[in-house]
């Protein structure tokens, strides 16, 4: 089984967002084989709590805008790991500690990553 269209939809918004928020180092793996309710985790790092409630907030605001609504929510007020929750898409933004000590990449590590399409910026040169 691989993530569903609607997931990769979802993932190319968010990641986007996150971008524009300078979240760094975003990993999308493919987790709808060993998972029956979601197909996509997003993996992103910010630096510092405010960071990531940034993160996590321009996230909500830019699905909201493309006609995705947050399902759930999870750590928002502490900005250590926020948790996203769009059925088919969860959206993980973490402060850089958090996500070294929580390794969710180790821990999925037997499941596909899945390539993050970002826009180059403008006069940038391929």
């Amino acid at each position: 089984m691989s993530a569903s269209e609607n997931a990769h939809v979802q993932l190319q918004v968010a990641a986007a967002a996150a971008d524009d928020m300078k979240g760094e180092d975003l990993v999308a793996l493919d987790v709808s084989g060993p998972l029956p309710f979601s197909d996509v985790f997003l993996l992103v790092t910010g630096h510092s709590e405010r960071h990531v409630s940034g993160i996590a907030r321009d996230v909500e605001e830019k699905m909201l805008e493309a006609g995705f609504k947050t399902l759930r929510r999870e750590g928002r007020t502490e900005g250590r790991w926020v948790l996203l929750d769009y059925g088919d898409l969860v959206v993980n933004v973490f402060h850089e500690e958090d996500r070294l000590f929580y390794s969710l990449e180790r821990l999925w590590k037997d499941c596909p990553s899945i390539p993050i399409e970002l826009e180059a910026p403008v006069g940038a040169e391929g």
